[in-house]
């Protein structure tokens, strides 16, 4: 029983057959996907030597992270979602069967590497908030928490074995590193069986019709509401100043002498870190202040990359990117539950799109940001500038939003009840 407080709670799984269905087919999906992203940034440093280069990858996919949720999430408010997420999955599927065919041969050409990485993160921007919305219907109000934890379980078992089993894909088969794309076909199509399953999936109260004022309208919702803008506002910090993903490359072949298994090892580190606090994640549920959490989590993620930017052995980089992992998770569990708590279903897609827009289009903006500091700089400087950065911004945030840090759901709930 004291055990059983501390595990990830799976009632949703138990309770809710259709969720369940969803979830296991993206369990294949989120693996794939994770293999393809490991294996271009390795294609592209092999290619030109460069951490910038491996920054334009993210240059590439900015736009199309940005923008993409921005018009899915009002097309999954107008229309069946569970179509909507048929089409993507098919798209997805010809952007892998794509770089599939640029790796044949051993030579892979660069601009394929940016411009079909790009569209996939562009389809990807609409399929994920789509997903999300789809979720949340598919789940009570009362299991919205634990929904959360086991959509951020299943996107971080995929981070610890999908760049864990890329590393060791691309040892093997290197040069000739289709085969790890057909992998990624393969897992998309099983995505799209288990959507196919579904039953029609109509956003509630007939929708709203796709156009540019229902994109709108999404905005014009965040007006004066502060604490889905502290949301947005703390993930944005941690990702744009403190997320170097893109100097892995570099830390595992020149600052700690590795190979293709120590990049491996790097990019699974987070995912680790934040598996262990998916897993071990029941006490989210008690958490009274969930905004302070998030703060604190995003404090913790701060002070973990700095320390990644300065340790010299690999054991202590990969320790040190893990516990970043887990603060990562911890604190997306409780942004994400408050966004959806805030938000009525028929806007669930439009503010789960720019919710994904911010996610998206953060990380990318941070890895272009640590390749050019880094490019003006070093690595590690660009690392632990970021990472102070962000331990900057958690101290402003809760300083000039001070209601966020104490915010309560259950409050929050029962003043929607009327209570």
């Amino acid at each position: 029983m004291g055990v059983s407080r501390h595990l990830v709670d799976i009632t949703p799984l138990r309770r809710f057959p259709q969720y369940r269905r969803l979830w296991n087919g993206y369990a294949v999906r989120q693996l794939g996907a994770q293999l393809t992203v490991t294996t271009v940034i390795f294609q592209v440093f092999k290619i030109t030597n460069s951490n910038l280069a491996v920054g334009y990858i993210s240059l590439a996919q900015l736009f199309p992270a940005i923008l993409a949720p921005m018009v899915g999430g009002a097309i999954a408010d107008a229309v069946d979602r569970r179509k909507l997420l048929v089409i993507t999955a098919v798209l997805m599927a010809l952007c892998a069967v794509g770089l599939a065919l640029n790796s044949m041969g051993g030579h892979p050409m660069l601009w394929p590497l940016y411009v079909l990485s790009a569209a996939s993160w562009g389809l990807n921007g609409i399929d994920g908030p789509t997903r999300t919305a789809v979720q949340m219907t598919l789940v009570d109000r009362e299991s919205f928490v634990a929904a959360n934890v086991l959509r951020q379980l299943l996107q971080q078992i995929s981070l610890v074995v999908g760049p864990s089993l890329a590393g060791l894909l691309i040892a093997v088969f290197s040069p000739h590193l289709d085969w790890v794309y057909w992998i990624d076909v393969i897992s998309t199509l099983g995505a799209l069986q288990a959507v196919l399953r579904l039953d029609p999936l109509p956003p509630q109260g007939g929708g709203r019709k796709f156009s540019l004022s229902s994109i709108k309208e999404g905005f014009a919702f965040l007006k004066g509401r502060r604490i889905i803008q502290a949301c947005f506002l703390a993930d944005m910090n941690a990702t744009i100043l403190g997320l170097p993903v893109s100097l892995f490359p570099f830390m595992a072949f020149h600052h700690f002498h590795g190979g293709a298994k120590t990049y491996g090892l790097l990019m699974a580190a987070p995912g680790i870190g934040a598996l262990l606090g998916s897993v071990l994640s029941g006490w989210t549920s008690r958490v009274v202040h969930q905004g302070r959490a998030v703060l604190v989590a995003i404090g913790v993620w701060g002070v973990a990359l700095t320390g990644f930017g300065v340790v010299p052995w690999l054991a202590g980089g990969v320790v040190l990117v893990a516990i970043a992992g887990w603060a990562d998770v911890i604190s997306a569990t409780f942004r994400n539950t408050i966004i959806q708590v805030e938000t009525p279903d028929q806007l669930r897609g439009r503010l789960t799109s720019i919710s994904s827009s911010v996610v998206q289009g953060g990380p990318r903006l941070g890895n272009m940001e640590a390749g050019l500091v880094a490019a003006v700089s070093s690595a590690p400087i660009s690392i632990v500038s970021g990472g102070l950065g962000c331990l900057a911004g958690v101290f402003l945030l809760a300083k000039f939003i001070p209601q966020f840090s104490k915010y309560s759901l259950e409050s929050a709930m029962q003043e929607e009840k009327g209570i």
